[in-house]
């Protein structure tokens, strides 16, 4: 153990010594970064139709090559799936992650070179790692164990040369020797397809370890975290790993899910750090215990294009480069990837809080939002308004959604909301006059629409039984691993559905 430990410090401070340089030197980094991915694909198929070879700026990649989404590269996939290579990236492609599709029932299916997996997804986990010992030079992390709460599908094979599964499951499979030996339960229970049992299982197994640090998706770890108590009879994580003191999570904001965390750890000793990674790639995370804005990695084989939000349904709508981007302003993030995603929106939004570094905050989903009536209401607002009216009213959530109540004749519209809590608010009605008064503040559209209720009425929040969204997302065969509960829509397919339960 003292080995391994002298090692990591020295590969530690090697890394803190290059992320402190793109830091200083962003844009050459990023320059540098598109050359290559550029001239190592002008010899595919993708890269000969768009004459890489003569594409020698930015400004001539964007005027050549259009913006793409997963259905205008989804003819290309297919064929890599089939088998067939150096159609968007030369290196032979054999895994392709198998996207939650929070936005859509159908999966899609996201290549996974072995350049994405070693430099980006394996790279963003080792500087999480990197990043919370060099803030915390005391750290005892490297004693223990890491529960990783993995996928909910195995490896699973298109054909004898392809294969397919969550992301976090083919990280799982593909992990170095080091990683494995510091990680519980096996991987079999890590990646039983069955939730429930696995939840069971990990709980079981990892009782008597000495774990350190978790990592996942808050959802599902409440879950676990519920089990293990449930089956201990402790009243807290740390009476069960009285050395617990990191957790990596992702996947959804952590804002509602804050308070019940410091109650299943009540200690001031507990950091958190938020990851932002996708099947489509790793591309920040939070590099301050202070702070939760998360740093732009920006070597990790992708190129960053920034589309502001209110072009993104432009016929051409024009990117900016990292030089060009503003702060508090919202934008869709587009990539150009050693996977072979070009120019791809991946249909993130995010805001810049920092310039020098680059730091950025996540501010929701392109089709995630409500904007029936103008008011432009986005998920980082809908988090910040929760925050503020469980502040209030001494709540915590479990899991929220919300979608539009459309105009009928005499009457306005409204937002109609279903929350489930974790602890129930002292005042519901306060909650709600809070959660309203915080939107309007927050977002000026919002106010605009329900000023003297002229547009938007006073919203319509429905106190969701307990269990209410676990029943919902295991009807619809999305529990576990990257599966996220949508937060908001623009029209109401996921309100009806809970309400058909709720309301049985």
């Amino acid at each position: 153990m003292a080995l391994i430990n002298s090692i990591f410090t020295w590969i530690m401070k090697k890394r803190i010594h290059q992320i402190e340089l793109f830091m200083k030197y962003p844009h050459e980094v990023q320059e540098e970064w598109f050359q290559s991915l550029i001239s190592t694909a002008e010899a595919t198929e993708w890269g000969k139709k768009y004459d890489y070879n003569s594409i020698l700026t930015p400004e001539t990649y964007k005027e050549r090559v259009p913006l793409q989404d997963y259905n205008s590269l989804k003819p290309y996939i297919d064929r890599m799936i089939k088998g067939e290579q150096n159609i968007l990236w030369p290196s032979d492609i054999k895994w392709f992650a198998k996207s939650s599709g929070t936005t859509a029932d159908r999966s899609k299916f996201i290549p996974v070179s072995e350049e994405a997996l070693e430099d980006c997804h394996f790279q963003g986990g080792k500087d999480m790692l990197t990043v919370y010992c060099h803030n915390r030079p005391d750290t005892k992390i490297l004693t223990g164990k890491s529960v990783v709460l993995g996928g909910s599908s195995q490896i699973n094979s298109f054909n004898s040369d392809s294969y397919y599964g969550d992301l976090s499951s083919i990280i799982i499979r593909n992990l170095p020797f080091w990683a494995e030996f510091h990680r519980t339960p096996d991987v079999e229970t890590t990646l039983n397809p069955n939730f429930e049992e696995k939840i069971e299982n990990v709980a079981q197994l990892t009782i008597h370890e000495n774990v350190t640090n978790l990592s996942g998706v808050p959802t599902w770890n409440v879950v676990l975290a519920k089990r293990i108590l449930e089956i201990t009879g402790k009243d807290n994580l740390l009476e069960v790993w009285p050395n617990l003191e990191f957790y990596s999570h992702g996947g959804v904001s952590f804002k509602p899910y804050r308070e019940q965390f410091r109650k299943l750890i009540p200690s001031d000793r507990m950091y958190y750090l938020e990851n932002y990674n996708a099947s489509e790639g790793y591309f920040a995370l939070q590099d301050q215990l202070d702070s939760e804005d998360l740093l732009l990695m920006l070597d990790y084989g992708i190129y960053y294009e920034f589309l502001p939000i209110e072009n993104l349904h432009d016929d051409q709508p024009r990117t900016l480069g990292l030089h060009e981007v503003e702060l508090g302003k919202n934008y869709a993030l587009v990539i150009s990837t050693n996977a072979g995603l070009w120019r791809y929106l991946i249909g993130d939004t995010i805001k810049f809080v920092n310039l020098h570094p680059y730091r950025i905050q996540i501010t929701g989903r392109t089709k995630q939002y409500i904007n029936t009536f103008g008011e432009e209401v986005i998920v980082d607002n809908a988090d910040d308004a929760l925050e503020r009216a469980c502040s209030a009213t001494g709540a915590s959530i479990r899991d929220y959604t919300a979608g539009p109540v459309y105009f009928k004749e005499g009457e306005a519209g409204a937002h109609e909301w279903i929350i489930e809590f974790e602890e129930r608010p002292d005042d519901f009605d306060k909650f709600c006059q809070v959660l309203d008064g915080t939107l309007r503040e927050i977002n000026s559209d919002y106010d605009a629409k329900r000023f003297k209720d002229l547009a938007l009425q006073f919203p319509i929040i429905h106190v969701a039984p307990d269990g209410t969204f676990y029943r919902w997302m295991k009807s619809r065969g999305k529990l576990g691993g990257q599966n996220k509960v949508p937060r908001l829509a623009n029209e109401r397919t996921y309100l009806d559905d809970i309400l058909k339960i709720i309301h049985g």
